[in-house]
């Protein structure tokens, strides 16, 4: 029997894809998964069960990845399962930053006893009047999983679209319409665009990216908006263009004391998957990561650990070793197997920064000696038996 423990609520449709072999528990340290969504998990202690952790999102500031990786426990997210969601309100984002929705909205509520208000609403209408999105040049900074949807979908808007990625992959070269342009210098987008949306992870690279060198390449008038981390972005510097009058509009995800009520700033409080569908997307596939980690050993959307896939096993054992990424450590696993007269059926062995894991689909049981010796090497991490 294995226990999972939910940090925070997790859609329903999800946890149904435990099988009877998981029990769900309340406090997190007996647990052999845990399932998190916000829930902040730097100052907790990881239970000695402790295998994993799914976050039900792509992000995973909220969790000690790197404490993770020491003491062996996989950390997952799920990549892409928000991404329409998120799209769909970048897209709010930009209408609201081009035409004054709510400020027509408002006055309608302002004005709501008045007798004559469909009179009067043809006088006031000019007030709110704004711009089209068609014809107007979008640069899509970050092609993952959202990024390619929003920029495909710009297209069908009649936007010229800029995508930059250095580091685009294969997958989503494959998905970005051929209408994008693909942009080998992000200061081009800087330069080029009307909006610049930004969809890149958090890292010490990308860190305020969006900062006083940058924005004072772009356009007058420029709509910047951030559906991703909020420490992309110098807010004071944006403030400051805003004050300026450099950047027409900030639009972004994220509430903090900085932007809250500033000019110019359209603040939403942290809505980009927060739609049903996202929630259920996020839920089901971290359970299935989850599942496919504890049953069979596989990793898949592992942000502390490679993917490595040998599928489900049918022979007679299979043995997992997560170990620091040296030379050397493969005779760690093999040696004492071969002493033992196991012979190894199918292995794959990846590795990732300082870390790596194998999975070894053996023709013999392993015993509790041959594990033991395996563990004894100080650079194996963890040992798990999974058949």
């Amino acid at each position: 029997m294995y226990k999972y423990a939910c940090l925070n609520p997790i859609a329903q449709i999800g946890l149904d894809n435990f099988t009877t072999d998981y029990r769900q528990v309340e406090d997190a340290n007996e647990a052999d998964a845990i399932l998190v969504r916000s829930a902040k998990m730097h100052d907790m202690k990881l239970g000695d069960n402790l295998l994993a952790i799914a976050r039900a999102g792509a992000g995973v500031n909220n969790i000690p990845v790197d404490k993770c990786a020491k003491e062996g426990v996989v950390v997952f997210n799920t990549p892409g399962a928000n991404a329409n969601a998120v799209k769909e309100l970048v897209f709010a984002g930009m209408l609201l930053a081009s035409r004054d929705i709510v400020g027509g909205i408002k006055w309608c509520e302002d004005n709501a006893n008045d007798e004559n208000i469909a009179k009067a609403a043809e006088k006031a209408k000019k007030q709110f009047a704004g711009t089209e999105l068609y014809g107007k040049k979008l640069g899509v900074i970050g092609l993952g999983a959202i990024g390619v949807r929003v920029a495909n979908a710009a297209t069908h808007l009649g936007m010229e679209v800029y995508g930059y990625d250095p580091f685009i992959s294969v997958k989503a070269a494959w998905n970005l319409s051929r209408s994008v342009k693909h942009i080998g210098n992000v200061e081009d987008i800087y330069k080029e665009c009307d909006f610049i949306t930004v969809h890149v992870p958090l890292l010490d690279a990308t860190r305020k990216m969006i900062n006083r060198d940058s924005i004072h390449m772009m356009k007058r008038g420029v709509v910047i908006l951030n559906y991703a981390r909020d420490l992309l972005v110098d807010e004071d510097a944006v403030l400051g263009g805003l004050h300026s009058g450099k950047i027409r509009h900030y639009v972004t995800d994220f509430a903090n004391p900085t932007t809250a009520g500033q000019d110019g700033v359209i603040l939403t409080p942290h809505l980009g998957a927060s739609t049903e569908e996202a929630e259920d997307n996020c839920a089901v596939m971290a359970v299935d990561e989850i599942r496919d980690y504890i049953e069979n050993g596989n990793i898949k959307n592992s942000v502390n650990y490679p993917n490595c896939d040998l599928g489900v096993c049918h022979t007679k054992s299979r043995i997992a070793v997560i170990h620091e990424n040296k030379k050397g450590v493969i005779s760690a696993y093999t040696t004492p197997l071969g002493d033992a007269d196991i012979n190894v059926a199918d292995m794959s062995n990846k590795s990732r920064g300082d870390y790596a894991y194998a999975l070894l689909d053996l023709d013999s049981p392993v015993t509790d000696e041959v594990v033991k010796r395996i563990e004894e090497n100080p650079n194996v991490i963890k040992v798990r038996v999974i058949k």
